[in-house]
C-alpha cells in the first residue's frame, strides 16, 4: 500500500502554491483534452496593435493563450493554416471587413463570436465595430477556454445590458478604505503620478474582463483636495493606463468644494458665482483627462454638505453639476442614500420621499444612484420602493460589493444571489414583470442613461479582496453589470473553473458552498426580516442592544423593537405605512402579515412571539431555529472545504480553510448573543435540543472592538 501511495505522489506533484493575486485570470494549464483541441483551434493569431486596445488585445490572447496551452501561437497577417484566430474590427482587419459579418447593433462595447472558413481554413472570428468591443470578446474567449467549453461551433453576439457599469471605491486620500477589508488603497497617492503601479494595469485587465467600464477614484464622503490641480495630474495618470481597457475614471465631489478650495462663500447651486466655479473646475478636469465620466455625490446624507443646506433641492444640486458637464459629455450620479437631520418616524421612507416629488426635474445628463434596499446594504432587505417610482429619471442601482454587514473579509458570503434575488424583484410598476433589471436596463421605462454601481471590496492585500472568495462578489458585480439576467448559479460555476480548478469533483461541491452561504449568514445575522443588529460603528458582531447616541436611526432597538408582546418594525397601513411607497400589488402583499414572505416579516410587522409561522413552530422558535440553521451551513461549508485539499494549492486551502473557522466561531456568537438578548423579550424556553448560549447576556454586551476594520473614523 505505501508504494502505491509513493507512485501516485510521484505521478501527482504537490500544485502549486499560489496567492491570489491573478484572480479568474490565471491561465493555467488545461487538462490535454482540452488543451490539444484548442491548439488546433487557436494555431496561429491575427491580430493587429495600431492601437493602445489593440495592442492590450493582442497582449492578452497571447499571454492566455500561452498559459492555457503551454505556447503562444505563432502571429500571421493572413490566415495560412486550419484554425487561426482572428480579432479585430472591420476597420482595422482587411479579413474581417472581407467576412461581411453583421456588426451592426453591437454598439461601441460588443462583439462576436463565430466559427467561420478563410481561405479554405476553418476558423475563429472575434469582431466588433470598436477596439473595445474585440478586447471584451477576447476575454470572452479566453474565459471559454479556461472553462473548458466547446469552441468548435461558436455563434456568440454579446452586447452590455447596462451603459454605465461602476466600480465605486470608497478610499481616502491617505490611502484608509471605508468599509474596506483588504488593506490599504490601492492607490498610491504619493507616488502618483510619477510612479504607475503595475497593479494598475492588472485592475485594468481584471475588470475589462468581466465588461467593467468605469471606476469612481474616491470615497464619496469626499475631500475637496482631489479636484485640485495636484490630484487632477495624478488622476489623469490612472486614467492614462485604464484607458486602453475601456474604464473612464470619476471622482466623488464634495458640494461645498467651491468654498473649501475655491474661496467662495458660498456653495449655493443658485448662486452665479458657484455655477461658474463649477464650469471652470470641469473644464480643467477635462484638459487632464478628456474621456473623464463625470461626478459621484453623496449630499445631504451623514452630514455631508448639498443643496438642502440652502434651501434647494437635490434636483437643483445635481443640475448644478450636470450643467457643468454636459459640454463635455459628463454625467451626474447623485446618490439617494439620504436621511435628515431630524428624527424620523421610519427612515426607510425618506428617500422616497425626498426624491419623487422631484422625478423629471433632474437634467438630462443625470442617475439617481439607489441602494438595493431603502436601509443601508443590510444582509436581506425588500427593493427599494424608489425602483419603479421615477419613471422620468434614470435610476441606477448600487450595490455593495464589500461585506460591511456581512462578515467582512473572513465569512464565505457569494453574494451572487443578493444581486439575482433585487434585480428579479417585481416593482409592478407597469404591471407584473416590472422587475427591478428592467427598470435599471431602461427597457421598462425608456431611460436614456442605464447603470449599476457596486462599493468596491478591493484593497492592497495580494489577493485583492481580502479573501479568495471574496474574489467572487467582484467577479458577479461585473458579469451582472453587463447582463443582469445571467443566473448566480452559472456564474458561480465561471469563476470557481477560472479561479480554481475545472474538476467536476471540486466544481460541484464548491459551487454548491457559495450558493447557500449568503442564505447562511442571514439565518445567523438578521433573521426573518431583523436588520441592523450590528456593533456600533464598526458594524463588527451582534449588538441588538444598541441604543441612545445622537441618533435613534443609528441604534439596533429603532428597528428590531422587541418588546414582551412580539417583534418587529411595523411598517405595514397600521405603522409607519412604508408599505404605501411600493405599487398596490406590491404593498397589499408586504402589508398582509398573512401574505408577506416570511423572510420580510419582522421587516414590515410587528407580530406576537407566539405567531404560528408556515413550519408549524411559534415566531420565537422559529427565530432561534433560523440562527441555529446558519451556524449549522458554516459548519457544513468547513467539512466540505476540509475534503477537497487535493484539487488545489495548499496555500490557498489553508487561508479559506482558517478564515472557514473563523466564520464558525462568529456565526456561533451571532446565534448566542442574539438569543440571549431577545430570550430577555420572549420569556420563553429554548425549543428542544437548542443549547443555551454559554455565557451570560452581560458578557455579549461587555465585548468592545475599537480597532475594528474598515469604520468610517
Amino acid at each position: 500500500m505505501l508504494g502505491v501511495w509513493l507512485l501516485a505522489a510521484w505521478i501527482a506533484p504537490p500544485l502549486r502554491a499560489e496567492d491570489g493575486y491573478d484572480l479568474w485570470l490565471r491561465y493555467r494549464a488545461l487538462a490535454p483534452e482540452h488543451a490539444d483541441a484548442y491548439r488546433a483551434a487557436a494555431s496561429q493569431l491575427v491580430a493587429g496593435d495600431a492601437t493602445p486596445t489593440q495592442a492590450a488585445t493582442r497582449a492578452e490572447l497571447l499571454r492566455g493563450l500561452e498559459g492555457l496551452l503551454g505556447a503562444a501561437p505563432p502571429l500571421s497577417a493572413a490566415v495560412t493554416r486550419p484554425g487561426a484566430l482572428i480579432v479585430g474590427t472591420p476597420a482595422s482587419s482587411p479579413l474581417i471587413a472581407r467576412l461581411g459579418l453583421q456588426t451592426g447593433g453591437l454598439g461601441r462595447e460588443g462583439y462576436l463570436i463565430r466559427s467561420v472558413v478563410v481561405d479554405g481554413h476553418a476558423a475563429t472570428v472575434i469582431a466588433a465595430d470598436e477596439d473595445i468591443g474585440a478586447l471584451y470578446g477576447a476575454f470572452h474567449f479566453l474565459r471559454l477556454l479556461q472553462g473548458g467549453q466547446p469552441i468548435a461551433r461558436l455563434d456568440v453576439r454579446e452586447r452590455p445590458r447596462l451603459q454605465r457599469r461602476v466600480l465605486n471605491h470608497w478610499d481616502n486620500l491617505d490611502r484608509y478604505v471605508e468599509r474596506g477589508y483588504a488593506g490599504q488603497s490601492i492607490w498610491d497617492w504619493h507616488k502618483l503620478p510619477d510612479w504607475r503601479d503595475p497593479c494598475y494595469t492588472d485592475y485594468a485587465r481584471a475588470n475589462a474582463s468581466i465588461g467593467v467600464n468605469g471606476t469612481v477614484l474616491n470615497n464619496v464622503n469626499a475631500n475637496a483636495q482631489i479636484l485640485t490641480p495636484m490630484y487632477l495630474e495624478k488622476v489623469a495618470a490612472l486614467a492614462g493606463v485604464f484607458r486602453p481597457y475601456g474604464i473612464r475614471v470619476y471622482l466623488s465631489a464634495r458640494f461645498s468644494a467651491p468654498i473649501e478650495i475655491g474661496g467662495l462663500a458660498t456653495a449655493d447651486p443658485q448662486d452665479p458665482a458657484v455655477r461658474r466655479w463649477w464650469r471652470d473646475k470641469a473644464d480643467e478636469i477635462y484638459r487632464h483627462v478628456p474621456d473623464f465620466g463625470g461626478f459621484l455625490v453623496k449630499a445631504n446624507s451623514e452630514g455631508q454638505p448639498g443643496p438642502q443646506d440652502y434651501g434647494r433641492s437635490h434636483a437643483d444640486g445635481a443640475n448644478l453639476l450636470a450643467e457643468a458637464l454636459a459640454p463635455h459629455g459628463g454625467i451626474v450620479m447623485w446618490r439617494a442614500f439620504v436621511y435628515s437631520h431630524e428624527e424620523p418616524e421610519d427612515r426607510a421612507r425618506q428617500a422616497y420621499s425626498e426624491f419623487v416629488p422631484h422625478d423629471g426635474a433632474f437634467a438630462g445628463n443625470v442617475m439617481v444612484q439607489v441602494k438595493n434596499g431603502a436601509i443601508d446594504f443590510q444582509p436581506r432587505e425588500p427593493f427599494h420602493p424608489l425602483f419603479g417610482a421615477m419613471p422620468s429619471t434614470p435610476l441606477m442601482m448600487e450595490l455593495q460589493i464589500t461585506k460591511e454587514y456581512l462578515g467582512f473579509a473572513t465569512h464565505l458570503a457569494y453574494l451572487g444571489p443578493m444581486y439575482e434575488e433585487v434585480l428579479k424583484a417585481d416593482t409592478h410598476a407597469r404591471g407584473k414583470g416590472s422587475t427591478v433589471a428592467r427598470v435599471i436596463d431602461g427597457s421598462l421605462h425608456r431611460y436614456a442613461l442605464t447603470g449599476m454601481a457596486g462599493v468596491a471590496n478591493i484593497g492592497s492585500d495580494r489577493n485583492w479582496s481580502g479573501s479568495h472568495f471574496d474574489q467572487a462578489n467582484w467577479y458577479a458585480f461585473g458579469r451582472l453589470a453587463w447582463n443582469p439576467a445571467l443566473d448566480a448559479r452559472a456564474i458561480a460555476e465561471e469563476w470557481t473553473r477560472m479561479t480554481f480548478s475545472n474538476d467536476p469533483a471540486f466544481v460541484a461541491p464548491v459551487v454548491e458552498m457559495m450558493m447557500g452561504s449568503r442564505e447562511a449568514v442571514v439565518d445567523y445575522m438578521t433573521p426573518l426580516g431583523l436588520h441592523h443588529l450590528m456593533g456600533r460603528g464598526h458594524h463588527y458582531g451582534p449588538a441588538p442592544w444598541v441604543e441612545g447616541g445622537p441618533r435613534a436611526d443609528w441604534t439596533s432597538v429603532y428597528y428590531h423593537r422587541a418588546t414582551r408582546e412580539g417583534i418587529g418594525f411595523d411598517r405595514s397601513a397600521s405603522g409607519s405605512n412604508a408599505v404605501a411607497q411600493y405599487a398596490p400589488p406590491v404593498a397589499r402583499r408586504f402589508g398582509d402579515v398573512g401574505r408577506v414572505p416570511e423572510e420580510y416579516l419582522l421587516w414590515f410587522h410587528h407580530v406576537p412571539w407566539d405567531h404560528r409561522m408556515r413550519s408549524g413552530r411559534p415566531l420565537w422558535e422559529e427565530l432561534v431555529h433560523r440562527y441555529a440553521r446558519g451556524v449549522d451551513y458554516v459548519k457544513r461549508m468547513r467539512a466540505t472545504w476540509d475534503g477537497l485539499g487535493a484539487h488545489i494549492d495548499g496555500e490557498r486551502h489553508a487561508q479559506v480553510a482558517a478564515f472557514l473557522a473563523i466564520q464558525q466561531k462568529e456565526a456561533q456568537w451571532w446565534r448566542d448573543a442574539s438569543i440571549a438578548y431577545f430570550q430577555t423579550f420572549s420569556g420563553r424556553p429554548l425549543p428542544a435540543g437548542q443549547a443555551p448560549p454559554p455565557h451570560p447576556l452581560e458578557h455579549y454586551k461587555a465585548l468592545q472592538f475599537p480597532h475594528a476594520p474598515g469604520d468610517g473614523r
